[in-house]
This record gives C-alpha cells, structure tokens and sequence, in this order.
C-alpha cells in the first residue's frame, strides 16, 4: 500500500494505491505487521478528503446572478443572433454545464422560490415551508448560504435584486442597492406590438422610469457597485462572497438606444416551436390572466413575437456588457488567480416559444438556465452534459470556501469538476409550478404533467430538442410514459411533494384509446 498526496492549483488530491486487488481487511493486520492505529485513521482521513478539492487558499467566490436568462441566451450557448462577447469570454475560460434546471416554484413569481432555495439550501417544498421561519431558522442561526461563508471567515457583499424574505442587512456585511423582483411596470408595456399600429412602449425612453429610475440603468449600477465591493478595505485580507444580482434581462426590457439599434426587428427570428397560443395554458396556470403572459397580444403573432425577442437581444447585450465591466476589473485588481466566477439565472424564459411569453411553464427554454464556472482550478472551455440544479451551486461554493454544508439538500458539484473521479450524477430531474404542473427528466425522456386538465406529454429530447412531437400522442409509448410517472412519483415523495397525480390511464391522451405494445425504454 502507498498513499500519494499530490497538490495542485485545484487543491490537493489523494492517490491510494493497495498492493492487491481489494482492500485488506484491518484484521489481517493483527500479526507483527498489525498496521499502527495512527496510519489507520490517516487513511480514514484520506479516503474522506480524496474525493474532493481542497484548495490550498480560500478563494474568492463572485456569483454573476441573472432573472429571466434562458439556457441558451448567450451566442455561445445556442444563440447567434446575439451578441454577447463577455459571457462567450467566461464559457472558454471556464467549465459550462449545459443541462442546468431551476426546480420550479410555488409562486407565479418563479424567483422567489429559486432565490429561496439558493438562500435555504432546501430543496423547493423544503424551502417554501421554511418561509415563515427564515428570520428565526436561517438568518439569527446564521445557517443561510451567505452567512456559512462569513462563518468561514469571508467577507460577504451584496448589491442587485435581492427577492427574499428576510432582512438582507442582517445576511451580508455589506450591501449596496437593494432592488425589487422587477423594476416597475407600465400600463403601455403590455398588449404590444400590434402590426400597423404606434408601439407605444420605447425600450429606450430615460423618461419612462423601470430600469432608468435613478438615472442610472440598474444594470450598470450593479456592476458600478460589484467592482467597488470586490475591493477589500486595506489591512482586510479575508476572501469575500459578492453576490452580483441583476434583475436583468427581465421586463421591462429597457435597454440604452444604441444597443436596441442593433436589434431591428425585422430581422429578428421567429423560434422553431412558434404558436398562437398554447393548448393547455389555462389548465397550467400560464393563461391569459397571468401577468407575464399578457406582455404581447393573444394570439400570437410572428410580428410580436420578433419585437419581443429583439428587446430581449438587446437587453442581453447591454446586460453582458456590464458582466465584462466586472470581469474586466477582476484583472485589473489582481484577483483573478485567486477568484472563481458562476455565472447563472433563477430561472429561463419562454419569450416566443410554443405560444408562451413567461416562464411558468415545464419546458427547457423556461426551467433551464446558464451554468458557468470559471477560475483557478476550473477546467477551462469544458462542457458537462450531467443534469444539475442551478441550487447546487451553494454546497459547491461552500466547499470551495471549507464552510459548513451541513442540512444543505442540493449535490456538490466537485466530483462532477475533477475528471480524475468517476461520481454518478443524477438519475432524474424534477419540476413543479403551484399544483398545476409537474415534470419529470430521465435520460433523453421528458415527461410534463398538467393535473388539472388533466393531460400528459412526452418528449424525446435528443431526437426532439424543441419539444414539438408530443409522443404521448401515439399510444406506442404508454409504457414509457408509465415508468416516468412511476418516477416522478418518487421524486415527489423524495422533495415532499404531496400532490397526487393522477392515474396515467385517466389523463389525456391515453385515457381516449387503447394503446398498443410498447417498448422499454
């Protein structure tokens, strides 16, 4: 037996390496060769620290946090109508997991519940009952994910869109413009843009207010206060947690003129799984009454559908402008060899695709978000496929910073990070909104549940990325649609859900036909 100890700019990692093929057993040692105590509880430390990296310093976290970004809202994340030269930067300086999900949510305000399970570490239900007690169970215990880090000895800041209840003054050492779910709205943002008709919403107009109130578009005062709080006070050398926070590129999407130019309308395209409408909109509870939905007319039309999405370029691009300032300055201060960068969303955006404008919905384009890592010891220009959540992020960063993670129910993403370790991601992917959705992602297999419809469907995601040939309408596949609702069942039970969906033979389209055999998955 030998044990390597090996250091690296990652940290440290543990090679142990037993002369046969299994371990011996302790007992085999009971001869004159019976291993000392003290070897056998360094191995025990080995073992337990092999399997993850420590890093030789604590680093310094920064958490780029967005609103509404879908998964592929940048050029290099699908995109190529968009420009977006700061975030494209970060992806090839660093390690990109593509299939990044947000939960879901309680409430038609879908960052609330993924902020409060960032701030929790609890998953979804687990987090929403904790609402009542985050003053008394997080924040005066100091168990809230900020606060684990000051415990760890960071200095902790934050500026941006905050969307949490509790007392943000009482989680960070340092805070800096505190910002609402959204900037306020305006009658004359909604129900537009009616062909042959004034837009009268100007994305552009400083008089308007939302993002301009202040004089300031908030984007550019986050990354104005990020670039100041980065910098500690002289004689401080305690790393710091800055939790960045835009509310862009949420609506209203207002953005300076020159960049709204870049993004005429006309040459704008019309997503792939364009409708008028959605079938099962009301059922879902992303109808017509529901705020985000309202921001463009019913039906559909191609024409509002390009102005939308051109707005939402435009407000992108502004946003990863102000995300280049940021990193721009973490060179500039000398931090960048001792500094890790996430760069990530609550949750994605429908903006166009099959009929819906918002993101309360079980498809990818709104339950999958951006997912960056970037910085020392950090792969740099990877991709990892493996299924996550974006939560995951708070016992990743807490491991990076040597904090407790103790009660914290997301997965650590370091054996994911380190190639030289064989780890299992997850199996499956859940999703909730309120008691009108659910969703299950195994494998390439998506099954979404609407109870109150009630109505199944069922997508194959690598022969269907856009989610437009609902399988559940061909009766071929009930069995698969049988074991995904067998496992969401599961999943439920797993993140105390106790919603009970129904049998799969009482909800469309199989409660209308006698299916045939089907294969395995």
């Amino acid at each position: 037996m030998a044990a390597d100890i090996r250091s690296g700019g990652s940290g440290v990692s543990v090679i142990i390496v037993w002369s046969g093929t299994a371990m011996p057993m302790l007992e085999s040692y009971e001869s004159s060769e019976k291993l000392p105590m003290y070897r056998i509880s360094l191995l025990i430390v080995l073992a337990v620290f092999a399997s993850r990296p420590i890093l030789a310093e604590q680093p310094n976290i920064l958490l780029i946090l967005t609103d509404d970004q879908a998964y592929d809202a940048a050029r290099c994340l699908g995109w190529d109508e968009v420009d977006t030269p700061n975030i494209d930067r970060l992806a090839a300086r660093g390690t990109t997991f593509t299939h990044a999900y947000n939960p879901g949510s309680w409430s038609g305000a879908v960052c609330v519940a993924s902020r409060t399970m960032l701030f929790t570490g609890k998953q979804l239900w687990h987090a929403q009952r904790d609402v009542p007690r985050l003053a008394d169970r997080y924040v005066r215990a100091e168990q809230s994910w900020p606060q684990r880090f000051r415990a760890a000895g960071y200095r902790t800041a934050m500026t941006g869109k905050w969307h949490v209840a509790a007392d943000v003054e009482k989680v960070f050492d340092q805070v800096r413009h505190v910002r609402p779910g959204m900037p306020k709205d305006q009658k004359n943002m909604y129900n537009r843009p009616h062909e042959g008709q004034p837009d009268p919403f100007d994305p552009a107009d400083k008089s308007a207010g939302g993002y301009w109130k202040g004089g300031r578009h908030w984007s550019e005062v986050v990354a104005d206060d990020a670039i100041e709080l980065m910098q500690n006070e002289e004689g401080d050398k305690r790393p710091f947690f800055l939790y960045a926070a835009f509310n862009a590129p949420h609506d209203p999407r207002q953005a300076p003129a020159e960049y709204v130019a870049r993004y005429p309308r006309d040459k704008m395209s019309v997503p792939e799984s364009f409708q008028p409408e959605y079938p099962f909109a009301e059922a879902m509870g992303a109808g017509r009454g529901l705020r985000d939905e309202r921001l463009a007319p019913f039906p559909r039309t191609e024409y509002a559908v390009r102005a939308h999405r051109a707005e939402y370029a435009a407000i992108v691009t502004h946003l990863d402008t102000q995300i280049g300032r940021i990193l721009d300055a973490v060179q500039e201060h000398g931090l960048a060899d001792n500094t890790r960068i996430i760069l990530t969303s609550d949750h994605g955006l429908a903006i166009g695709r099959h009929g819906l404008l918002g993101k309360q919905n079980m498809h990818d384009h709104s339950v999958r978000v951006p997912f960056i890592l970037s910085g020392p010891g950090v792969a740099e220009g990877e991709q990892i496929a493996a299924p996550i959540y974006m939560q995951d992020i708070v016992p990743t960063t807490l491991a990076w910073a040597g904090a407790a993670t103790d009660g914290i129910e997301f997965q650590d993403l370091n054996p994911l990070l380190d190639a030289t370790t064989q780890t299992q991601p997850r199996e499956a992917i859940y999703g909730a909104y309120l008691d009108r959705q659910r969703m299950i992602t195994r494998g390439d297999w998506k099954l979404i549940v609407y109870p109150k419809a009630p109505r199944v469907r069922l997508y194959h995601l690598k022969n269907d990325s856009q989610e437009m040939d609902d399988l559940a309408e061909d009766p071929v596949y009930q069995s698969i649609a049988e074991g995904l609702l067998d496992d969401l069942r599961a999943l439920q039970t797993e993140m105390g859900d106790d919603l009970k969906l129904p049998k799969l033979t009482t909800m469309e389209p199989y409660a209308s036909y006698t299916p045939k055999a089907s294969p395995t998955r």
